[in-house]
């Protein structure tokens, strides 16, 4: 089966999740204040009349950029090993100042075994978070 090229000068057309993307965006900009009452009515009845997607974009040019989603949470499983990690560092570092409390050290010197088990926790916390969103992307 082949595929038609997509002309960039051809317009393309949109459906109703697209037309109620871009009146969600307005009705965002109207309670925040950036349009008036009369701006959003109008936009509105334009965003459901219109049939290109070069008519939304018109519409909303001047309105910022809606923010991106959230990052779902972890799974569950990706949540125990994190919490794991986290009580193994408490513990640890809860050693290593006790040890430091009672030599006579004139410095901190836990500070160093801390900060790389800080490091590690939060390099497998960001580790698990990208094997989540491969996982959720296929």
């Amino acid at each position: 089966m082949t595929t038609l090229p997509q002309h960039p000068t051809r317009p393309v057309r949109i459906g109703d999740a697209d037309r109620e993307g871009a009146t969600e965006r307005i009705r965002t900009a109207l309670a925040e204040g950036r349009l008036t009452l009369e701006e959003a009515d109008e936009r509105q009845t334009a965003a459901y009349a219109a049939r290109f997607e070069s008519d939304l974009v018109e519409l909303t040019a001047d309105l910022p950029v809606p923010p991106p989603p959230p990052a779902p949470p972890l799974s569950k499983q990706a949540r125990t090993r994190l919490g794991v990690h986290a009580i193994v560092v408490a513990a640890m570092a809860t050693m290593l100042i006790i040890g430091w409390a009672t030599s006579a050290a004139p410095f901190f010197w836990p500070a160093w075994p801390m900060f790389w088990l800080a490091l590690s926790l939060f390099v497998h916390a960001r580790i698990a978070r990208r094997r989540e969103e491969r996982l959720t992307a296929t």
